[in-house]
């Protein structure tokens, strides 16, 4: 893995990462879908799991690995939970809109 880091140059795995980051705030930010938000929060953070695991081969040490192995379980519980959640609010309100559960404040 070394040699293809090498080869490829760990400044190309900081570019992909900071554009996918981009995209996923993107996604964020403008998009007023639940399921979107979701999806853009989930290419964020394998953002940060891919600079992790760059950094992790560049410098020779198992730890961002092994982080990202654990930071992979919870955003896989993360999942599990949000879309739950969003199966019951389109039960009770037809609908993911993000504008339209504004109104669930009070």
């Amino acid at each position: 893995m070394e040699n293809i880091l090498q080869e490829i140059g760990i400044e190309n795995y900081i570019y992909l990462s900071t554009l996918l980051f981009c995209i996923g705030i993107f996604g964020v930010l403008y998009r007023r879908n639940a399921i979107v938000m979701f999806m853009s929060i989930e290419i964020m953070l394998n953002a940060v799991n891919l600079l992790l695991v760059a950094f992790s081969t560049f410098h020779q040490d198992a730890a961002g690995q092994v982080f990202v192995f654990f930071s992979m379980a919870v955003a896989a519980a993360e999942v599990a939970v949000g879309l739950a959640i969003l199966v019951t609010v389109y039960r009770n309100h037809a609908g993911i809109d993000i504008d339209n559960l504004k109104k669930l404040k009070g």
